[in-house]
């Protein structure tokens, strides 16, 4: 079986030589992560150490979203994976295990819907109800979920004292925790709640309290956007999920290349709580997008194009 990254860590470094090839692997990648050019010299010697390693079990081992030290895992695998993050859409190999299939997904949605709905599922798409406000009930109902929702809710709508913002970085924490902690047939019923009108969008669109985790008073660039998540371990690794998970493909009758929708909207609720936050745009509409913009992108508008149109038209999504 494979191996998680943690476990693979502590048996190469006790041994002698693959002690060595992790060190200088760990240079090269703290390299890549500050943007610092490596000489050609450094460049082969990174290159070598990675070929070194091609027989251990760093090479195939993954981590898991709600592990316990998943940034310490994740920067094992990043370390190791280091020449992957060269250039754009070059994330393609995610550092998490597959998630649950599509089928198992949607036996439990159906129990959490009839759950919500109180007896027949047909309830729902009726104009007497808000689903929004009926998944908010269920998870009301549940004492982890009720605690951890409430807890990023709180951080989110705090002002902090020295500005006229929240705390950004504890409130994306906060949801990140709500997300990898509570079951997800909660989680997904909350998020993507079928609507019918705008106060039950409205209620979806703030699921995520957006003036804090999701917009700033002015938008990024989308570059600028890019080049911080990929500094950080749970971004970047988010990321390259989202991109293996719902990589479009035109040929494909569904538009994945995957050809599984369950494991692409974990992958989106993945990208919640990071740099990268995606969310919905207006309360009448399920477009999602990312709180960035691609003026003043010069010559790489295409590239910056490239990144909002994961989000706003991924047919896979």
């Amino acid at each position: 079986p494979r191996s998680d990254c943690l476990a693979a860590e502590q048996q190469c470094l006790s041994d002698s030589t693959c002690n060595a090839t992790y060190r200088t692997l760990e240079n090269c990648a703290l390299a890549k992560t500050h943007f610092l050019p490596l000489d050609h010299d450094s460049r082969v010697r990174c290159l070598n150490a990675e070929l070194d390693l091609r027989n251990s079990s760093l090479l195939h081992c993954k981590c898991h979203r709600r592990m316990k030290r998943q940034e310490h895992c994740l920067r094992v695998f990043w370390t190791v994976h280091s020449s992957m993050t060269d250039g754009y859409f070059n994330l393609e190999t995610s550092p998490y295990e597959n998630p649950a299939n599509e089928e198992q997904w949607k036996t439990h949605y159906n129990e959490v819907a009839a759950l919500v709905s109180g007896k027949d599922c047909s309830r729902l798409a009726g104009d007497a109800t808000n689903p929004c406000l009926e998944a908010s009930h269920v998870c009301n109902l549940s004492r982890k979920c009720f605690r951890l929702r409430t807890d990023y809710a709180s951080i989110c709508t705090k002002e902090a004292e020295s500005e006229d913002m929240c705390d950004r970085r504890k409130c994306r924490r906060g949801l990140r925790n709500f997300f990898e902690r509570v079951p997800e047939d909660f989680t997904k019923r909350i998020l993507f709640c079928p609507c019918q009108d705008e106060l039950c969008g409205e209620r979806r669109r703030k699921t995520i309290v957006p003036d804090c985790s999701f917009q700033s008073n002015t938008k990024p660039n989308c570059l600028g956007l890019l080049d911080s998540c990929l500094e950080d371990h749970i971004c970047k690794s988010r990321l390259a999920d989202f991109q293996q998970n719902c990589q479009p493909a035109d040929m494909s009758p569904d538009g994945c290349s995957q050809h599984n929708h369950a494991a692409c909207l974990q992958a989106y609720m993945g990208m919640i709580g990071t740099p990268m936050t995606p969310n919905y745009v207006s309360n009448s509409s399920v477009k999602v997008s990312l709180w960035c913009t691609c003026e003043s992108s010069g010559n790489q508008k295409e590239k910056c194009d490239q990144i909002l149109g994961m989000f706003e038209s991924n047919k896979c999504l």
